[in-house]
């Protein structure tokens, strides 16, 4: 039975597509709807291709730390947001960027941050989870000009992004922990001889040694102590370490550089040297750090996060974090930073009404003690 001439005419533009779509790796060969099914299978690949290269590609930084370290006056310098006055962070804040890279990609940027570190184990969890730990990096911001506060933010901040990403690893899938592995390594990939004593964090942190200006001024014996606990601390979780002041333009700009890079992917290496010498502002990128460097080459295999928050104790005594919380304001609703006038008159007239309920209360008491 010979097929209608229209048929061999579809033949032929089906042979032609697929000459020209790919010719490697389809064969015009088969019966028409062998063709036409590997065509439509073609087609879909592309469409899925055109997809995932020009959605947009997000990355998040999780920005934490010490309070009034300026945190919020780096992320609005950052997006060129020029502020008179910066309002303390109270608990976590959002902000995205966007930008268009090469070609057609769009690439968003999600940064979150967080105001304080005391309870703060819910908030820590929400871009971490929100966003996932495949684009995640964290910035680590320590106030430099209170020495004896330094160890307590940043063992809480370490404890809360460690302990939140071990929660999430047990239930991500082995491919998803082989990969964020396979990243950490390649991160201190030139620091192989420690590699057995480290225990990496599965994602990217720079700790951020704020209020530098002040910090440079002071003794030697202390700056040294501290510059050898935030090496030893960044080198056993596989970050890095930058010194960092609003008032110094050349490391305002370098820690701007570095959020672009973690951010954006540019540029290579926002670092410009390798400084470990404590009289200056230090600058240490991923894996270039050792304990031999460090000066404890020797107690390397038996170094922790406790054996140098003890280290650092005994040197620069530290103020403990229960010490700190029991300064906190008792009744938060009285923090300046908390007013709202609508809330606060509401408020007020509650507790008339309820100091009115307690004087009722307590003159019907006595009048029964007396009728009885």
């Amino acid at each position: 039975m010979r097929l209608p001439q229209f048929l061999y005419t579809i033949h032929g533009k089906l042979r032609s597509m697929l000459d020209k779509s790919n010719p490697s790796s389809l064969s015009a060969t088969g019966t028409i709807q062998e063709i036409a099914g590997r065509l439509a299978e073609e087609q879909e690949r592309l469409r899925q291709l055109e997809a995932s290269t020009t959605a947009p590609k997000e990355r998040t930084l999780f920005v934490l730390g010490s309070k009034c370290v300026g945190k919020s006056m780096a992320i609005n310098r950052f997006f060129d947001r020029e502020e008179q006055t910066t309002r303390p962070t109270m608990a976590l804040e959002y902000s995205y960027g966007r930008r268009m890279g090469s070609g057609r990609h769009a690439q968003v940027l999600n940064v979150w941050e967080l105001g304080s570190l005391d309870n703060a184990e819910q908030l820590l969890e929400v871009p971490m989870r929100t966003h996932g730990l495949q684009q995640m990096s964290a910035f680590i911001m320590i106030d430099l000009s209170q020495p004896q506060r330094v160890w307590a933010d940043l063992e809480c901040a370490y404890r809360g992004l460690r302990d939140t990403a071990s929660r999430m690893l047990q239930q991500a899938t082995p491919q998803l922990r082989e990969y964020l592995e396979r990243r950490s390594l390649e991160r201190v990939k030139h620091a192989q001889q420690d590699l057995s004593t480290l225990d990496l964090l599965p994602f990217p942190v720079v700790l951020v040694g704020g209020k530098y200006d002040i910090f440079m001024d002071f003794e030697p014996a202390l700056k040294k102590h501290m510059c050898r606990c935030l090496r030893s601390m960044a080198h056993l979780i596989g970050g890095a370490v930058l010194f960092y002041s609003h008032k110094l333009p050349k490391l305002s700009k370098v820690l701007r550089d570095t959020i672009s890079h973690l951010g954006f992917g540019s540029p290579t290496n926002p670092f410009r040297g390798h400084v470990t010498d404590y009289n200056e502002a230090l600058s240490i990128w991923f894996g270039t750090d050792s304990w031999a460097q460090i000066g404890i080459g020797e107690m390397a295999g038996r170094w922790s996060v406790e054996r140098i928050g003890a280290t650092l104790s005994v040197e620069v005594p530290q103020l403990q974090l229960e010490k700190q919380k029991q300064q906190l304001p008792q009744d938060p609703a009285k923090d300046a930073g908390f007013k709202e006038s609508i809330i606060d008159d509401m408020r007020a007239q509650k507790d008339e009404e309820l100091a009115a309920i307690l004087r009722d209360l307590n003159l019907r008491g006595k009048f029964e003690s007396v009728i009885c």
